[in-house]
């Protein structure tokens, strides 16, 4: 088992290594011809360490900037670039505040301007100006949140309640020319949707915003419904894209790791969507599978699970996917699992994801409280506390969804 343990650190290490912003952003902007002032705005989990790449490429040719990312994602100053932290999942004022200055440093630019738009995943949450209030934009995107909503629901929903949002914020920048380098953290990597798309021509309509708003029984201001019927830009002829990093890079890297460990790496998916109880039981019934067959095998998948909030407990969906695949992998003396948020941080709390093998719901029953119980009051970042199950890494300076691996050493 400590043997597994130090195998998951080792692929985690490798893998969050591998989909580091740095290279990536470097060469997307060597393989331009940068002719006039260049503008700066970084927004996302990953924002100071895209804009620190793009400061050390450019230099001197950047007039100005502002870099937005989450609370303790600041490592430092960066040239001239103003540097904001704010709220995130839910936006705050601090959101709000670094938003109008991006607008006001964008606005008014001429032709001959070229702004660099750095985005990352959480820039939904850190980049916006709400076109109602902020008390109610917080309300709404905690019911989606609550009611199990996907990254993409939600984003259509708020694109529509927003000044910058769903290409409005490119918009607003032309007639400058917008340079877009993306980091990924949407399954499929949707252009629209990562931070609800301020640079990319909208997909999605003002029909399927309002079908989501009854599915999820939103509590809305008639100022809000009036919102969900204003379309968003479907056009925009001054922005340019190139998408840097994704979750397929993530799984690449622990495949890779896996076997230099001497594990058959499989590869399951790079899209895992579901609920991440049930995806939790699917891998540990797959482990279960593999357990004893003599072979050492690493079961590796890539995607976002979501998680129906029903209890009051504390957790994220790695740490309620990881606690319910020890239910399943119960009395496997020969199977582990780990799974991670990217970014380093998993739901409203300090860790990342977790870890879990045969003897975790043992453990835990031990200690007087089945993992069951946990489970069924999502409180999943105390039970794995309580086994020594959480996987705490800090910010990792990128953000590219989740990585899950099942390891069985047969």
């Amino acid at each position: 088992m400590d043997t597994m343990r130090q195998d998951a650190d080792i692929i985690i290490r490798r893998a969050i290594a591998a989909v580091q912003p740095d290279a990536a952003v470097k060469n997307a902007l060597r393989q331009k011809k940068w002719t006039g002032p260049v503008w700066v705005v970084a927004v996302g989990k990953a924002a100071w360490q895209m804009a620190r790449a793009a400061w050390d490429a450019l230099g001197d040719q950047i007039r100005g900037g502002i870099v937005i990312t989450k609370y303790h994602h600041d490592k430092g100053p960066i040239g001239s670039l103003e540097i904001r932290e704010a709220g995130h999942p839910i936006p705050d004022e601090n959101s709000f505040a670094a938003t109008r200055r991006a607008m006001e440093l964008v606005r008014g630019l001429g032709e001959s301007d070229r702004v660099l738009f750095l985005i990352s995943g959480g820039g939904s949450a850190l980049f916006e100006s709400p076109l109602i209030s902020g008390a109610e934009l917080a309300d709404i995107t905690a019911q989606l949140l609550a009611g199990g909503a996907n990254i993409v629901e939600i984003n259509t929903v708020r694109k529509r309640l927003s000044a910058v949002k769903g290409g409005r914020f490119a918009r607003l920048c032309a007639p400058a020319q917008v340079f877009s380098v993306v980091l990924s953290d949407i399954v499929g990597d949707p252009l629209d949707m990562i931070a609800s798309g301020p640079a990319c021509p909208d997909s999605s309509t003002c029909a399927m915003a309002r079908e989501i708003a009854k599915r999820y029984h939103l509590r809305l201001s008639n100022k809000a419904r009036s919102c969900l019927d204003v379309e968003t830009p479907k056009a925009l002829d001054n922005v340019e894209t190139v998408i840097t990093g994704s979750v397929s890079q993530l799984c690449a890297s622990a495949q890779k790791t896996a076997s230099e460990l001497g594990y058959e790496p499989l590869v399951l998916t790079d899209s895992l969507t579901c609920e991440a109880r049930e995806a939790g039981a699917f891998l540990a019934s797959m482990a279960r599978y593999w357990s004893g067959r003599g072979r050492r095998v690493a079961l590796i998948a890539g995607g976002e699970t979501l998680v129906h909030v029903t209890g009051s407990g504390l957790g994220g969906r790695n740490q309620e996917l990881a606690l319910s695949a020890a239910v399943g992998m119960e009395g496997l003396s020969d199977a582990a699992l780990f799974s991670i948020g990217s970014d380093g941080t998993d739901g409203p709390t300090d860790a990342a994801g977790g870890y879990v093998d045969g003897n975790t719901a043992v453990r835990l029953r031990e200690l007087g409280k089945p993992a069951e119980a946990y489970l069924a009051d999502n409180d999943s970042y105390h039970a794995l506390s309580e086994c020594g199950g959480l996987i705490v890494t800090g910010p990792t300076g990128t953000n590219v969804n989740d990585l899950t691996v099942a390891l069985i050493q047969g």
